[in-house]
This record gives C-alpha cells, sequence and structure tokens, in this order.
C-alpha cells in the first residue's frame, strides 16, 4: 500500500507543492526592512473590494561591509537582561509540545488513514508528511539550540536532551555541534567558515556554467534539498575545504581535535543506535512502513534544514571575507533574516531572528524576537531582512548567487560580493 501511495504522491506532487506554499509563500510580518513590501493608499470599494493598491519596494541593497560604529556591548545592553534568560521549565516545554503534536499526528496517521475512503487514504499522507516534517524540524531547532547551551543554565541537560532530539533524526549530535560552534565563530569568512561557504570564480567547477540556465537549475536545488544534509554530514560537501577527507561520523577526521574524538564515537553510536531500531521495526511493520511513517518527514525535514541555512548566509546583499577583511562582528552580521509565514512559529524563529542569534547565540529563541526588535535600530543599514517568499527567493539565490568575486576597482580586495555572470 505504502508503494501505491508513493507512486500516487509522486504524480501529485503539486498538492504537496501546494501545501507548502500556503505555509512559506505569503509573509505575514509587518517588519520594516530594505526589502520589505509596503502597502499605502489603499483604497475599497464597494463591497470591500480593493480598487487601488501601491506597492513599493527597495531593491535588494548591499549590507555595508564597514567597521560598524556600535560594539557588540552596546547591541548587548540595548537587549532587556531577561532575554538572556534560560528556563529549563519553558524550553523543555516546547520540547514536549513539539513531541505531542507529532505523536498525535503519528497516532492519527496509523490508526485512521487506511480506514478512509478512496481517495482520502491517499490524500491523507501527504498532508501528514508536510505538517509531521514542519514539527519535526522543531524538534531539530531545539536540539541545535542545546547545542548553542541556549536550551538551560546546565551544559549535561543540553547536551542530554540535544543528543537525544538529534539521534532520533539521525544527526550526530556532538559531531555536528562542534562544526557548527566553528561556523559560529567564523561566519562570513572565506578562509575559516564551515558551510555553505562559495566559491570564487576561479575555483568554481567547469560544468557550473552549463547548470545555470532553468533546468539545471531546478535539478541543483533539487539534489541540494534532497542529498545536501547527509551529503555534507558524510562528506563535507558544501563545507569548508580541509587538506584531507573530513566527515562527521569519521572521529579523526581534521575538524575535529584529539580531545572532542571520544564525543564523535558517542555521536555515532548513538545514531547507530537509532537506525537499528528503525532496522528492527522494518522486520516487524515492513520497509515501506517506516519509510511512510518515518522517512518521507525525515526528508521534508532535511529539506528545510537546508533551506532555512542556504538562504540565511545566501543573498546578493551580503559579503564575504578573505583573512585580510574578515572579523568576527561584520561575520556575524553577514547573514539575513527571512519570513517563513506561519512557519517561523513551527520553527521556533530561527528563521526571522537568526541575525540575533549570530551576535548572541546563547539567547533561547523564545525572547529572540524581542531581542530583534531591541537591536535593529542601533544595527539600522546592518541589518538586513528578505521577506521575499521562500520558494521565489530559493530560485533567485541560486541563479544569482553562484560564486563570489571583489567588485572591479575596489579598494578594499578582500571583501567578496556574489555574482553569476561567467
Amino acid at each position: 500500500m505504502c508503494l501505491e501511495i508513493g507512486v500516487y504522491c509522486v504524480r501529485h506532487f503539486h498538492i504537496l507543492s501546494f501545501l507548502f506554499s500556503i505555509f512559506i509563500g505569503f509573509p505575514r510580518h509587518n517588519r520594516t526592512s530594505n526589502n520589505w513590501l509596503s502597502f499605502n493608499n489603499t483604497t475599497m470599494g464597494a463591497g470591500g473590494r480593493v480598487t487601488k493598491i501601491e506597492a513599493q519596494k527597495k531593491p535588494l541593497s548591499r549590507v555595508p561591509h564597514s567597521n560598524p560604529p556600535f560594539s557588540v556591548g552596546q547591541l548587548k545592553k540595548a537587549i532587556p537582561p531577561h532575554c538572556f534568560e534560560r528556563s529549563l521549565f519553558i524550553s523543555f516545554s516546547y520540547v514536549v509540545y513539539d513531541l505531542l503534536m507529532a505523536y498525535l499526528l503519528f497516532y492519527i496517521a496509523t490508526t485512521y488513514f487506511h480506514k478512509l475512503p478512496y481517495p482520502f487514504s491517499f490524500l491523507a499522507w501527504p498532508i501528514y508528511w508536510a505538517i509531521q516534517g514542519c514539527i519535526l524540524t522543531g524538534v531539530w531547532v531545539i536540539a541545535h539550540e542545546c547545542g548553542h547551551h541556549a536550551f538551560s543554565k546546565y551544559q549535561l541537560v543540553d547536551d542530554m536532551v540535544g543528543l537525544t532530539l538529534h539521534s532520533c533524526l539521525l544527526v550526530p549530535y556532538f559531531s555536528w555541534k562542534i562544526s557548527h560552534r566553528r561556523h559560529h565563530s567564523n561566519t562570513g569568512s572565506l578562509d575559516r567558515d564551515e558551510v555553505f561557504v562559495p566559491k570564487p570564480k576561479s575555483k568554481v567547477s567547469w560544468y557550473n556554467k552549463y547548470m545555470n540556465n532553468p533546468p539545471g537549475r531546478a535539478i541543483s536545488l533539487f539534489i541540494t534539498l534532497t542529498l545536501g544534509w547527509p551529503l555534507y554530514l558524510a562528506f563535507n560537501v558544501s563545507g569548508r575545504p580541509y587538506d584531507r577527507f573530513a566527515s562527521h561520523y569519521d572521529p579523526y577526521a581534521p575538524i575535529y581535535s584529539n580531545r572532542e574524538r571520544l564525543l564523535i564515537y558517542v555521536s555515532d553510536s548513538s545514531v547507530f543506535a537509532v537506525t537499528y531500531l528503525l532496522y528492527h521495526i522494518a522486520t516487524l511493520k515492513g520497509l515501506g512502513w517506516v519509510v511512510c511513517v518515518y522517512g518521507v518527514p525525515l526528508l521534508i525535514v532535511n529539506g528545510f534544514l537546508v533551506t532555512i541555512t542556504y538562504l540565511q548566509h545566501t543573498h546578493a546583499s551580503l559579503p564575504h571575507y578573505d583573512s585580510s577583511e574578515w572579523d568576527w562582528l561584520r561575520g556575524a552580521l553577514a547573514t539575513v533574516d527571512r519570513d517563513y509565514g506561519i512557519l517561523n512559529k513551527a520553527f521556533h524563529h530561527i528563521t526571522d531572528t537568526h541575525v540575533a542569534h549570530h551576535l548572541f547565540s546563547t539567547m533561547p529563541h523564545y525572547h529572540a524576537m524581542e531581542a530583534t526588535n531591541a537591536i535593529k535600530p542601533i544595527l539600522g543599514d546592518y541589518y538586513q531582512f528578505d521577506g521575499t517568499p521562500v520558494y521565489k527567493a530559493l530560485w533567485r539565490e541560486a541563479k544569482e548567487c553562484l560564486y563570489v568575486e571583489p567588485d572591479d576597482g575596489a579598494s578594499q580586495k578582500g571583501v567578496y560580493w556574489y555574482k553569476n555572470k561567467f
């Protein structure tokens, strides 16, 4: 039955696409930004019909790349002190809520879907996959917060919760925590950043110019969203180049120091234990059951993870720096907040408060929006928000952000910008 469901959903993929467009295609936040749509002088005709809409949109403008006129200390003083407080009770309440929602969906799917009449029994599964994938992405984000020690005041609690949640999503918790910490320490650096490190034009593969067209772009995005996350973990694809093979599963990879290698073994063992559990369930329930109930939602989680991370750090307005220009504050500001509509809440605001997260990564997510609003007046033009619908933004960045180069004739040769002309 699950095989038939899979075939049906491939043929009717537009249904699932439509569901996602409802969630992420329509901005919901009324936020001020250089790249936000503002609607003015709207008049209503008879029956409430809109007769005139005047939309204004400024073009994408580059973030300043000079040293900012403020310090991290000044930004921190602008944020209410309670925003830095981590509550074990509140943090666990989000875990409990997300897991209860995930279990409720699981129970409904496995108990009632097979009782639905045709074709509703088939249509129900894509809805389950979409919603369950969104909820489990929120679980993923909470585990990510544990890795930043933003879950509670107790490091052991954070690591135990993060290890459990991430392992259930087949993520090597400590392995990724370590490399992600280095990403936060080196954001925007062409030499030391860990993920989505853009290449200069001279190092772009020869075949990229032939992929710079709609079919090639679609293929590239499909591969990135489906295989990008496991390829990054296993083979460091799109990650920082090392002088030898690097993998998040290898305790002796150049990503890790000698004192960190034991933690990699712990991560690998946890992922292996969950994999064995899934294998055991498959022997009892069947592989198709595991794929339908767990595998497809996990694929959606991975796709959202890549989408979120890619769009946070890939934007024509964001600079990258080589070692001659990079410093931590300018690098941390080289990121952009995005709007995922109702999914901002499901994703615990990792999407629309990412700038604040890079500045203060130990701040819990439930205070991040208040902190963002507090620092925006100080950041000024250094704060970047793009309310473009996510599916449009993905296509645009894949088209326009192909490699980085300094501007011709620029006095600062260590500042690189995205370009797309071969």
